[in-house]
């Protein structure tokens, strides 16, 4: 059962740094394009992708947590 639990987890693990990242360029040009415009108006589509990426890294942190408490209870 470990050889799939711990692929699981790894994948999960690289799919919460990729959707974090993605937040984080994604907040990043929200950023830009507010300093450049100075307007707030024009970033909602960068926002609503920040919040989707956001979204996503929480859902596979709690995705990779219940994979990690599967493995400890199937440890004992």
């Amino acid at each position: 059962m470990n050889y799939i639990l711990i692929p699981a987890l790894i994948i999960l693990c690289i799919m919460v740094v990729v959707s974090l990242v993605r937040g984080v360029v994604a907040f990043l040009k929200t950023t830009k394009i507010d300093l450049e415009s100075g307007e707030g108006e024009t970033v909602t589509d960068m926002q609503l992708m920040q919040n989707k990426a956001m979204f996503a890294r929480i859902k596979y942190q709690a995705a990779a947590i219940g994979v990690v408490v599967v493995i400890l209870l199937l440890a004992q």
